[in-house]
């Protein structure tokens, strides 16, 4: 069996870093790529939809992202290069750029006479590969802190829940709806794109929930 390397993940993780800390230490830079969508209306500045997911507002925020994109978008590249073959290169970058821009869709249109409202990072792109992971394999275990372990259908399940009401509060500070649409973006998304991925995901749901332990509880 050929062996496949995830080469646009570690691509896109690289150029994100070193993006990411180029502007840091210039404000400008972050206020030129950032979104701001009273300036993507004003302006015509489409490109902040993607540019604003390849900036970071701090260290921490880049490598939350930026772990989670290379654990699944590692898993989620190679498997789609299995099935497509070269295509899969193609389709996974599709995922995570479409990811990044149409999770910052409903923001756009609820901010876009805000002058004072900007949001960045790649959290829509992220969400989209997490849970297109999840759509594949469902039954995987996600740990949290390497402490709580959850599989991947149940985490996801809580993750919209959670980010659905804090959207709702929208007091945080934290585009939660990027984190919302960006993850189902990546199920829509996957779905169409492979649509086998959606029986086999309710079969091994179906199956868990026949199992023994269940049944016993």
């Amino acid at each position: 069996m050929t062996h496949i390397e995830p080469y646009i993940t570690y691509a896109i993780i690289g150029f994100t870093c070193l993006l990411s800390y180029y502007a840091f230490s210039r404000p400008q830079v972050t206020t030129d790529l950032m979104m701001t969508p009273y300036l993507i209306r004003q302006r015509q500045q489409y490109f902040r939809f993607i540019s604003s997911g390849f900036i970071h507002n701090g260290t921490a925020h880049l490598l939350l992202n930026m772990f989670s994109f290379y654990f699944f978008g590692g898993s989620v590249e190679i498997m789609l290069k299995s099935i497509f073959g070269s295509r899969g290169s193609l389709y996974f970058i599709l995922l995570y750029i479409m990811g990044i821009v149409v999770s910052d869709l409903p923001t756009y249109f609820k901010q876009r006479n805000n002058p004072s409202y900007h949001a960045l990072g790649a959290s829509g792109g992220v969400s989209a590969v997490i849970f297109a992971s999840i759509l594949l394999r469902p039954m995987s275990d996600i740990c949290l802190y390497a402490v709580l372990c959850l599989h991947g259908f149940i985490l996801g399940t809580l993750y919209i829940v959670f980010s659905y009401y804090q959207g709702r509060k929208a007091n945080d500070g934290i585009n939660h709806d990027a984190h919302l649409y960006g993850a189902l973006f990546g199920l829509v998304f996957l779905a169409v794109l492979y649509p086998e991925s959606l029986p086999h995901f309710l079969e091994q749901i179906k199956v868990w929930l026949q199992s023994p332990t269940l049944n016993n509880l």
